[in-house]
């Protein structure tokens, strides 16, 4: 069976600086209809940042969604026509001050595709060399360094549920072998 979905009709909502909302009307594989409420977002690049003694450099953030701190690892939206990568290197030196000299993609995700159109880009970074922080107007987050096997254990345990954090920590651990 076909599972493609075709949008009979958009609304658009909201039109904001981050994302932008409207609401679909879809014709369903069956030929019945239904109603799609949608977030669009431009995207977004996070960096699991590595030092040399294999320390995760996290920023801890009050997120108001939420109503509390979060421990995550540096990340930020992209810019429209941004590559990703260097989203992610831009997003690192602001928020921790580090430059690495090691950069890889631990691949992309799809933070929740249900009704929330972003691409979240995930990289590693090791080699870091610490110059100035230069957090955008705003942006308050303190920097803190675990040890990667203690992040390891605290996504494990729910104790980080920050999604692209937990996601790019089990990433590294199978694919960078640490």
């Amino acid at each position: 069976m076909d599972l493609k979905e075709t949008t009979l009709e958009r609304k658009d909502l909201f039109h904001g600086r981050v994302f932008s909302v409207h609401v679909d009307q879809v014709r369903l594989p069956d030929g019945s209809t239904s109603v799609r409420e949608v977030i669009e977002h431009g995207g977004g690049a996070a960096v699991l940042a590595l030092d040399g003694e294999e320390n995760v450099l996290v920023v801890r953030q009050y997120r108001y969604v939420i109503g509390r701190t979060l421990l995550e690892i540096p990340a930020g939206k992209l810019d429209p026509g941004e590559d990703p990568a260097k989203a992610a290197l831009r997003e690192l030196k602001e928020e921790t001050g580090a430059v690495p000299e090691e950069f890889g993609s631990l691949g992309k995700i799809l933070p929740s595709p249900g009704c929330y159109g972003e691409n979240l880009y995930l990289y590693y970074a090791r080699g870091l060399r610490m110059e100035g922080q230069h957090l955008d107007a705003g942006e308050f987050l303190n920097v803190e360094r675990i040890p990667f096997t203690e992040m390891l254990r605290r996504c494990l345990d729910g104790e980080i549920e920050d999604a692209k954090t937990v996601i790019a920590v089990l990433k590294a651990k199978m694919l960078l072998n640490l």
